[in-house]
């Protein structure tokens, strides 16, 4: 299973970096009571680097989509909004609010670059709130979100059509942060939107 989350890492310096990322999530076996993860980030971004360089960071489960718009297309201030993992090391900052968090260390790397395949393992875990749940609206916006980071990788039409497609279900179903955050993925599409080739040039 892959699960959409936000994952939190420190760099040598100790800047905090929030940043999306789909994990795959494999299931507890033999006398494991926790989850094991895979994470596949790409060389040359800031959560790849904390990674290969600690081997520490924190999955965390939430429903803040606005959160999830602004990790997706840049960078995020991360004052008032990340803490210590409780029961984990300095590296390991969680977000203040969020439903479940995983403070994990790499075990195993491997993978291809530019993109890593990192085997991870839970050291610590809390659950911070009751999962609410999805609506079509936060469904469409992570969808949209993850558009925004191929911006150069397909075709500006097919990201077009499909911005389109998933404005519906934000008009018909979002609440306040929902239609933020669309609105601000979809400003940074078509800011951004070149073709593959004008990216290549």
């Amino acid at each position: 299973m892959i699960l959409e989350s936000i994952v939190t890492t420190v760099s040598p310096e100790g800047r905090v970096n929030i940043a999306p990322m789909g994990p795959i999530v494999r299931p507890p076996s033999g006398d494991a009571a926790f989850p094991t993860f895979c994470l596949r980030p790409y060389e040359g971004s800031r959560t790849c680097g904390n990674l290969l360089d600690n081997g520490k960071a924190v999955i965390h489960v939430t429903d803040d989509v606005l959160l999830l718009a602004r990790a997706a297309i840049g960078t995020i201030d991360p004052t008032g909004l990340v803490c210590q993992a409780e029961g984990a090391s300095r590296e390991h900052v969680r977000l203040v609010d969020c439903h479940r968090w995983f403070a994990i260390e790499v075990t195993h790397a491997g993978g291809t670059p530019p993109r890593h395949e990192l085997v991870a393992t839970c050291i610590a875990e809390g659950t911070v709130r009751p999962f609410f749940g999805f609506n079509r609206a936060k469904h469409a916006v992570i969808e949209a979100a993850i558009l925004a980071t191929r911006i150069g990788m397909i075709d500006s039409t097919q990201i077009k059509d499909e911005l389109q497609r998933l404005a519906v279900p934000v008009q018909k179903t979002a609440g306040p942060d929902e239609l933020a955050a669309f609105e601000l993925v979809q400003k940074y599409i078509e800011q951004r939107m070149i073709s593959p080739a004008e990216y290549l040039a």
